[in-house]
């Protein structure tokens, strides 16, 4: 009671906020007069005068607020013809300060952005302005750049399949226009490039996000991800498997001959059951290399040349899957499928696979299918993305309702900006119907005596079905209208422009529509570009057609005004309160009349899940008759509460990724960081020495523990690592023999004795070339092992949940055990950098030509949900542009396709980029490329 009274007499905080910026308005204000004598060229001079003063003044962004946004609103009128209202400064301010600024539909946010995003463009570190789909990020850089261009700034944009050389341009613009995607893809790609001269990002600065309740919120549950490479290695399983199958029954064959086990050096492999290892003896090396040159498998006649390197891994993984790795005692083969047994209870493990591919050396084993190899290779969630930006700020029509959750991730304060006029629009009470029949008949009865009157209706519906029913109702009462169904923004854009005119029903999905506002009578602009489209710009009968144009417009504005305005209906409630505020703002733009009312019935599926048990639902069942309604405030706070529920339900589960994928983001930052630092490093030896240094340490430690006594140590296990990983055989049985032999002294000579070979290897080729060699290696298998380790992680993440059956927490399960496997992957890259650069042989070669490499790699982009596996990859608003699952590569030509993905036109755009065989096919069919556009080439 008190807080109600309270905020009557002083506002809501809120209002007290609003009201503290006024006096920064005032001073806006009071420089327009002044501005508007200035000449175009005065005020073009603005810019370069506000980064004088930041440059030599020390003046803070603050201290030019006033003067930069009236400048801003002086440009605007005479580049656009609009003047900023008072209150859209209030929004631009809020935008500035890096808050969420909610303002109604058709209050201009396109035009607030242009204020701080102006602002905080004078710095030359570059904005982002984050867009929902790219239609709107093609058309507003064009729009607003009209704006800024004019006051100096440079404008770019990022939408798909732009080449990597124009990406890099407009990320080097002050202002960049894009989508969520397209920045966050260009991200993960960057952190995958091999020098910084390949990069497209700048360091991040400050992003404002357009309708960012849909992008920080509805597509913040499904993270980004690259996956790939997608090349199928099923004839190389095959082939390898063959190799080493013929080697072990020679091996065999062998052993039998010698009536058991053969000595260490002896026959072509020797294993160790209990780790399930198995090396190639020197002699298995001579003749596996004689096996492969003959089934053309090596790239050179060195078998550890580093161009083998991925014939040498599944080589290994080959040897284990066949030596080692039993039928049913390790694995079962079930349904055409390796699944693997528990070794500790002896269950099936359906689902789970071995990595680095070892599960496709078993199918090869077994003459199964080979399922491809499509791990992981970066991914990240849009709320770890967008929190990496020093400054964030959005802009929505409806982001109240989501302030908590706002402020809970990314720590972005919500401020409520009021309407520049005050909304008249009316809107009523829910009215319930039994089914979906009745309702519909009421749906169509209620549009048809609207069109008669002339008033214009908009139908919001939650599918393209209903879109469809609902056509058919009215078709049966002779009603003409319009179904969008989200497939082309442009053209989309064009109807729901002249959705306000005389008589006019429009039917569209909720997600129709964005950035465009519904005019009274019809949009000007858009009549203009759609009648007037064949005149030339400066054709008399242009201006006249113009003049035309505008006078039929403001008669019809008044005719559709004393008809009532915009009627929104809405079919029926969405699970988010929000979209329906969405949808309900379409009505009452600039305070015009309008109406909205929503229709219910009990088989919408917000009440289907949420209330058919309940005395609501008995109640509707038991009094109301069929066609008949009923509506009351009771009701739609029914409706109300079962929005929240679902509301907290779904936060929930988005909360859950962000705290699954923030464990790995600290990792990921370690990783990226290490990367940076690696490819801005002229020389990376003092990283390899580190390196090699902690993986002596860790051989000597594993094999000799400390607080151990020396006839306790595995001296032979220490043998065979110090000549697998360093490519050495020392005297280590006669250092044994001396007093008082330790660990250290072991470790200390091991050092030296690497310190040795490694000088003698450098001294064989050019010292340039070397750095090349460390620098390229250390990346590559940095590279390599992150992939790997991500694939791990997904996996981990899948199973941790059975553990709360154990009544543990999944969360801190993952937390603890994704800690491990970290240390553990550092563990394994040390030594693995460590025995490439030790044991691999390299011969000098003279530097390769710099060249331009692919704009961008075969890699596969998803956006799917980690908990249900559904694919979200396109916008959430349908997107036609969004990226593709397969991602078409840059630069290639795009071809509409037919079924199958084949070109209606050219059989193979694509031929000339050089794309595998057996990767998907550019086109985004889905279809392996010989099986698609290359079934021709």
């Amino acid at each position: 009671m008190w807080q109600t009274i309270a905020k009557s007499v002083f506002g809501s905080s809120n209002d007290r906020y609003v009201k503290s910026l006024d006096k920064i308005v005032s001073r806006i204000n009071a420089l327009e007069e002044q501005l508007e004598d200035f000449s175009d060229e005065e005020l073009k001079a603005q810019t370069f005068k506000f980064r004088k003063q930041m440059e030599e003044d020390g003046k803070s962004i603050d201290d030019i607020l006033p003067e930069a946004f009236a400048t801003v609103r002086e440009a605007s009128k005479r580049v656009m013809g609009m003047r900023h209202y008072d209150v859209q400064m209030v929004g631009g301010i809020v935008l500035h300060r890096g808050e969420i600024a909610e303002m109604k539909t058709g209050e201009g946010k396109t035009l607030v952005a242009t204020l701080a995003t102006y602002l905080n463009a004078i710095e030359g570190k570059g904005v982002h302005v984050v867009t929902v789909n790219d239609y709107l990020a093609a058309r507003d850089a064009e729009w607003m750049g009209q704006l800024y261009n004019f006051l100096g700034l440079t404008v770019g944009v990022i939408v798909p399949n732009l080449p990597e050389a124009q990406r890099r341009e407009a990320y080097a613009a002050d202002i960049t226009y894009g989508t969520n995607n397209e920045f966050g893809f260009d991200y993960l790609r960057d952190n995958m490039k091999q020098s910084r001269a390949q990069m497209v990002q700048r360091p991040f600065n400050f992003a404002i996000v357009d309708e960012v309740d849909s992008i920080l919120i509805d597509e913040a549950r499904t993270p980004l991800i690259i996956s790939g490479p997608t090349e199928d290695k099923s004839e190389l399983y095959v082939a390898l498997d063959g190799i080493v199958k013929q080697l072990w029954a020679d091996h065999q064959k062998l052993e039998k001959e010698a009536e058991g086990p053969l000595e260490e050096d002896g026959g072509f492999v020797t294993y160790d059951e209990k780790s399930k290892n198995v090396r190639l003896t020197e002699e298995g090396v001579d003749e596996v290399e004689r096996r492969l040159i003959a089934a053309e498998l090596l790239a050179t006649d060195n078998l550890y040349d580093v161009e083998n390197t991925q014939v040498v891994h599944h080589l290994d993984q080959a040897l284990r899957a066949v030596v080692m790795f039993k039928k049913d005692t390790d694995y079962i083969v079930k349904d055409d499928k390796v699944i693997i047994i528990d070794e500790f209870t002896g269950r099936m493990m359906d689902g789970r696979r071995w990595s680095n591919g070892l599960h496709q050396a078993a199918e090869a084993k077994e003459g199964v299918e080979i399922q491809p190899e499509n791990q992981t290779m970066a991914s990240i969630t849009f709320q770890n993305y967008f929190r990496m930006y020093p400054k964030l700020a959005g802009m929505t029509g409806t982001a109240a309702t989501e302030a908590s959750e706002f402020w809970d991730i990314y720590k972005l304060n919500v401020v409520e900006i009021p309407t520049n006029v005050p909304v008249a629009r009316v809107d009523e009470e829910d009215e319930f119907y039994k089914n979906t029949v009745d309702k519909f008949k009421a749906i169509a009865k209620a549009i048809a005596d609207k069109a008669e009157t002339g008033q214009p209706v908009l139908v919001g519906t939650v599918s393209i079905e209903k879109s469809e029913l609902l056509s058919k109702f009215l078709d049966e009462e002779k009603v003409k209208h319009e179904v969008l169904n989200a497939r082309f923004h442009e053209r989309e854009a064009h109807i729901v422009a002249q959705a306000g005119r005389l008589g006019a029903v429009t039917i569209a999905t909720n997600m129709a529509g964005r950035g465009t506002d519904i005019q009274l009578g019809g949009n000007v602009e858009f009549r203009i570009n759609d009648e007037l489209s064949e005149l030339a710009e400066d054709d008399p009968k242009r201006q006249l057609e113009i003049d035309r144009i505008k006078a039929e417009v403001a008669a019809e504005r008044q005719k559709v005004k004393e008809a009532g305005g915009l009627f929104v209906l809405g079919t029926e409630r969405h699970e988010s309160r929000r979209i329906d505020n969405q949808l309900r703002g379409r009505s009452g733009r600039q305070g015009d009349p309008g109406l909205s009312r929503f229709y219910l019935c009990l088989e919408d599926d917000l009440l289907r899940i949420f209330g058919p048990d309940t005395l609501f639902a008995k109640m509707m069942n038991s009094n109301l008759e069929d066609g008949e309604a009923i509506g009351s405030k009771w009701l739609s706070k029914a409706i109300e509460t079962a929005q929240k529920k679902v509301e907290a339900r779904n936060y929930e589960m988005r909360k859950q990724v962000v705290q699954f994928d923030d464990v790995m983001n600290d990792q990921r930052k370690v990783i990226y960081d290490q990367r940076a630092e690696i490819m801005d490093s002229e020389q990376v030896d003092d990283v390899v020495l580190d390196m090699r240094q902690d993986a002596i340490g860790a051989l000597v430690a594993e094999t000799c523990p400390p607080g151990s006594y020396p006839e306790q140590w595995d001296v032979e296990g220490l043998k065979d690592k110090v000549d697998e990983i360093l490519g050495l055989q020392p005297p280590i049985d006669d250092w044994m023999e001396e007093d008082q032999v330790e660990q250290d002294l072991i470790e200390e000579r091991l050092q030296e004795l690497a310190e040795e070979r490694l000088n003698s290897r450098v001294a064989e080729i050019p010292e340039p070339s070397w750095r090349r060699v460390e620098k390229s290696i250390l990346l590559e298998r940095l590279d390599y092992h992150w992939k790997e380790h991500l694939a791990t992680l997904d996996a981990l993440r899948q199973v941790v949940f059975l553990r709360a059956y154990a009544q543990k927490q999944p969360l801190n399960e993952y937390k603890q055990e994704a800690f491990g496997l970290f240390q553990s992957m550092l563990d394994t890259l040390r030594e693995d950098v460590t025995k490439v650069l030790m044991t691999a042989e390299l011969r000098p070669a003279a530097p390769p030509p710099p060249r331009e490499l692919p704009n961008l790699p075969e890699f596969m982009t998803g956006h799917i949900d980690p908990l249900t596996g559904e694919d979200n990859t396109r916008d959430g608003d349908g997107s036609r542009a969004a990226a593709p699952l397969f991602g078409t590569l840059a630069g290639s030509p795009v071809a509409e396709t037919g079924p199958g993905g084949l070109a209606s036109g050219d059989r193979d755009p694509y031929r000339g980029l050089n794309v595998n065989r057996n990767s998907p096919c550019p086109c985004g069919s889905g279809n392996k490329y010989k099986h698609c556009h290359g079934a021709e080439a």
